[in-house]
C-alpha cells in the first residue's frame, strides 16, 4: 500500500487540508515573484548535494546533453537548504524549476495540492524505461492517494550498520550478523581509539528532520517509543522515547565523532572515509561512495542489518526521486531527463565510468541480476535488498501508528516539528542541556502538533 493517510476520517482530511493550505500560503509569501522557469531545449533542475547526484551533474553534459540536444541547469544545494527552496518554488508554482529531487515523505502532500505533474502518461509512453523494474516499495512510496504516480526514484535507500573489518579484526571484535543496539555501544567503545584519532562510531547529530531525527527515530522506534500514539497523543515523553534518545545521545558523546552536533550524512561519509570512525549507522546509498574504486576504504567495510532492540528490522525507507513541478512549461523534455537519470542506460554510463559499485542503488530489480554490479557490489548488494524490502513504513515499531512513515511522521508539520524537536536533541549532543530538557520543550512542541489531528 502507498504511504498514505488511507485511514483517516473526514475531520483529518480537512485538517491535512488546512495544513497544508497553511503551508502554500506561507512559501508563497517567502517564494517572491518566482523565477523566469526553462525553455526551448533547456531544462532547470533542482537537486541535493549527495555525491551521486554530483555524479550524474558531472556526466550529463557530455551524454544526455550530446544525445538528446536539451541543456540541462542545474541547481544543487545542501540537504535542508533544498528542501526548504523546493517547498518554496512548488508550493508558489513559480515554474523556476522543472524537475527536483524530493521523496517519498513529500509526494502524497504535494500531489494532494496539485503541485507535481503525474508521471503515467509519459511511463506508459515511454516502454524503455521498463516501471515495472522499478522496485515494488519505491513505486509504491511515489504513489498517492489517487492511484497516480508522481515520481521516480534516483536511488533507494533502507539504513544498515558500516564498520571497519580490519579494525575489529586487529581489536580481536566480533560483529554479529544481526546486533542490538547494545552490542553497538559495547563495541564501539571497545573500537574507539583503535587507531589514533579513531572514534567509535558516527551518528548524525546535525539537526534536522532528514537529518538527526532520521536515525534517531528508527531507534525509537525499536526500542518501543513512537511520536504519536494511534490517538495523536505526544509520546516524547515516554520512557520508551527517553530510553532511546538517551541511549543515542550518550552514544555519541561518548564514543562519537568529533563535532557531533554539527554532524550529518555527508560528514559521516567523510569520517569513515578518511579513517576517523570504526563505525556509521545511516544509509545503505552510502555503501556505493566507500566501494568506489577510488575510495581509501574500498574492500575494508562490513555491512549488517540496522541494530534493533524490540523490533525483527528497525532500517528505513527512502528515495530521492525526480519530480517534475506542475506548472514546468517544458515537461517533455523534463521527462527525458527523468527517464535517463532513472534509468537503465545511466547505470551502464556509471559502471563504465565509476564503476559497478558506484551505480545508484535500491531503485530497479534488475541491477542486483547484472553480473558486474553482483561482483562490484558483493559486499553490501544483499543487504541493500533485503533492508528495503523488509522495511514496514505503516508498522516500524511496537505499536500502532497514526500516520505512515520509519524515520518520520507522514504529515506536512512533520518539517517543522522535526527540525525544532532535532534542534533541541543535537543541544543536548552539544553539552547545552540535558536531554530531559530537550524533551519536555520537544514533548510541548508535539503536543500542539498532535491536538491539530484529533
Amino acid at each position: 500500500m502507498p504511504l498514505q493517510h488511507r485511514r483517516r476520517g473526514r475531520g483529518t482530511r480537512i485538517r491535512v487540508a488546512a495544513a497544508t493550505a497553511a503551508l502554500l500560503a506561507t512559501s508563497t509569501a517567502c517564494a517572491g515573484a518566482g523565477g523566469t522557469g526553462s525553455g526551448g531545449d533547456t531544462i532547470n533542475v533542482l537537486m541535493v548535494n549527495n555525491p551521486q547526484m554530483m555524479e550524474l551533474q558531472k556526466l550529463t553534459a557530455a551524454h544526455f546533453t550530446k544525445e538528446t540536444g536539451i541543456k540541462v541547469n542545474f541547481t544543487v544545494l545542501p540537504e535542508n537548504d533544498v528542501r526548504d527552496k523546493i517547498s518554496q518554488d512548488f508550493s508558489n508554482q513559480g515554474g523556476q524549476y522543472d524537475v527536483a529531487t524530493i521523496s517519498n515523505y513529500e509526494v502524497p502532500f504535494f500531489a494532494k495540492n496539485g503541485w507535481l505533474h503525474p508521471l503515467d502518461d509519459y511511463v506508459a509512453k515511454d516502454a524503455a524505461f521498463d516501471q515495472k523494474d522499478i522496485l515494488r516499495p519505491l513505486t509504491q512510496s511515489l504513489t498517492a492517494e489517487d492511484g497516480k504516480l508522481y515520481a521516480e526514484p534516483f536511488y533507494g535507500e533502507s539504513s544498515f550498520l558500516m564498520y571497519r573489518k580490519d579494525v575489529f579484526a586487529q581489536k580481536g571484535l566480533k560483529m554479529p550478523e544481526h546486533p542490538t543496539w547494545q552490542q553497538v555501544a559495547d563495541l564501539a567503545a571497545k573500537a574507539d581509539g583503535a587507531q589514533p584519532g579513531m572514534k567509535g562510531i558516527c551518528l548524525r547529530g546535525l539537526p534536522g528532520w532528514g537529518e538527526l531525527a532520521a536515525p534517531l527515530t528508527t531507534v525509537v522506534n525499536t526500542m518501543g517509543g513512537t511520536w504519536f500514539d494511534k490517538d495523536w497523543k505526544a509520546r516524547l515523553d515516554s520512557p520508551e522515547f527517553k530510553k532511546a534518545t538517551k541511549f543515542y545521545v550518550d552514544l555519541v558523546r561518548s564514543h562519537g565523532e568529533t563535532g557531533a552536533a554539527q554532524s550529518g550524512f555527508a560528514e559521516c561519509l567523510n569520517n569513515l572515509t578518511q579513517g576517523k570512525t570504526a563505525m556509521w549507522y545511516d544509509a545503505t546509498s552510502a555503501a556505493g561512495s566507500l566501494e568506489a574504486a577510488n575510495s581509501p576504504v574500498k574492500g575494508k567495510i562490513g555491512y549488517v542489518p540496522a541494530p534493533v532492540e524490540r523490533t525483527k528490522s528497525s532500517g528505513w525507507l527512502y528515495t530521492w526521486a525526480w519530480g517534475m513541478e506542475k506548472a514546468s512549461r517544458n515537461t517533455e523534455r523534463a521527462w527525458k531527463f527523468i527517464s535517463w537519470a532513472s534509468g537503465k542506460k545511466y547505470e551502464e554510463l556509471v559502471g563504465k565510468k565509476s564503476g559497478w559499485a558506484n551505480v545508484p542503488a535500491g531503485r530497479r530489480a534488475s541491477t542486483y541480476a547484472r553480473p558486474e554490479y553482483k561482483e562490484a557490489a558483493s559486499a553490501f548488494s544483499d543487504v541493500t535488498l533485503e533492508a528495503i524490502r523488509s522495511a514496514r513504513p505503516n508498522d516500524p515499531g511496537v505499536q500502532p501508528r497514526p500516520a505512515p512513515g520509519i524515520q518520520f511522521v507522514g504529515i506536512p508539520q512533520f518539517t517543522d516539528l522535526g527540525l525544532k524537536v532535532s534542534q533541541e536533541i543535537s543541544a543536548a549532543i552539544a553539552g547545552r542541556q540535558s536531554v530531559d530538557a530537550a524533551l519536555k520543550k520537544s514533548q510541548a512542541l508535539a503536543e500542539k502538533t498532535g491536538r491539530k489531528y484529533r
